[in-house]
């Protein structure tokens, strides 16, 4: 009985121990989330005002180019054009999102298995399709594989920068600009709220879902210097550079999130194993102690 006791407290004491650590990186999360999101929000605001300048300009641009009033070819060397308009889909290119670490409940799976399955139901061959992986877990997997995965960032901090996630977004607008593939699509999970996070495959190239609409309040044009095409020359592949980076946030906003509550469900487990095990310590030394008397009275009865 005793040894039996003496587990039970070492369960209780390692249990405990865990709780406590679990606690505290649901802690880390929780303050992780809230710089996070307040990032994500911050950010929007500059991504809704770039759209609106992209937007007025783009469409503008474009109807002279269907008058046959500019030519198509820019002076730089990405032509905006190309950006705009939609070509034949010979090759997709994803760039998946996932995390690098682990202990974030369903985050990392879900993101992959939604991806395979949209894959799988999109393409008949591996040739149709090219991967761009953001996070070491989705990359792992993908090449374990077999599958394509042209470029990977991994190790990016809790709080990326624009300058630390630029090389993914310039190489995905230049593997576009060079036909690498001819559409490309951002895969992510979209931070709904502190429980909840969304699969999104959102298409990000080219830059086909400008609506004019959204600059119809704009009253007087733009004064432009040097010209309208040269600003869309190096604005447009900047704005695909925030829509990926947009979403670069936004996923790790749902990282955090999904990693507070994996915490909190792990504590609050944790606690209930204490629980249990101090019922049963309890049960075992009530046994005990009823045992010693029996045996004291047994003892004192033979004794006379």
């Amino acid at each position: 009985m005793a040894a039996s006791l003496n587990e039970i407290t070492k369960k209780i004491s390692s249990t405990k121990k865990t709780s406590q650590i679990t606690n505290a990186m649901q802690m880390v999360s929780g303050a992780k989330l809230a710089k996070a999101e307040s990032t994500a929000a911050g950010f929007q605001i500059y991504s809704q005002k770039v759209r609106e300048i992209v937007t007025h300009l783009a469409h503008t641009q474009l109807s002279l180019i269907e008058n046959d009033m500019i030519g198509t070819n820019s002076p730089s060397n990405i032509d905006f054009h190309d950006m705009l308009v939609e070509r034949p889909i010979k090759k997709t290119g994803y760039i998946v999102i996932s995390s690098d670490k682990g202990l974030a409940g369903g985050y990392n799976s879900s993101v992959i298995k939604s991806t395979v399955d949209m894959i799988t139901k999109d393409h008949t061959s591996p040739e149709e399709y090219v991967f761009m992986a953001v996070g070491s877990t989705a990359a792992d997997f993908f090449k374990s594989r077999g599958m394509n995965v042209a470029y990977e960032l991994n190790d990016i901090s809790d709080q990326p920068s624009f300058e630390e996630v630029r090389t993914i977004a310039r190489t995905a607008t230049e593997m576009y600009k060079n036909e690498v593939f001819d559409e490309l699509y951002v895969c992510y999970n979209h931070h709904v709220n502190t429980i909840m996070f969304q699969y999104r495959a959102e298409k990000m190239l080219p830059l086909s879902d400008l609506d004019v609409t959204e600059t119809k309040d704009y009253a007087k044009d733009y004064i432009y210097e040097p010209s309208k095409e040269e600003i869309l020359d190096i604005i447009l592949p900047q704005y695909a550079e925030s829509l990926i980076y947009g979403a670069i946030l936004d996923a790790k906003a749902a990282e955090h999130a999904a990693r507070m509550t994996a915490m909190k469900g792990a504590t609050d487990n944790a606690k209930n194993i204490i629980d249990d095990l101090t019922i049963r310590y309890n049960r075992a030394r009530q046994a005990a102690i009823t045992e010693e008397i029996t045996e004291i009275i047994s003892g004192a009865s033979a004794s006379k």
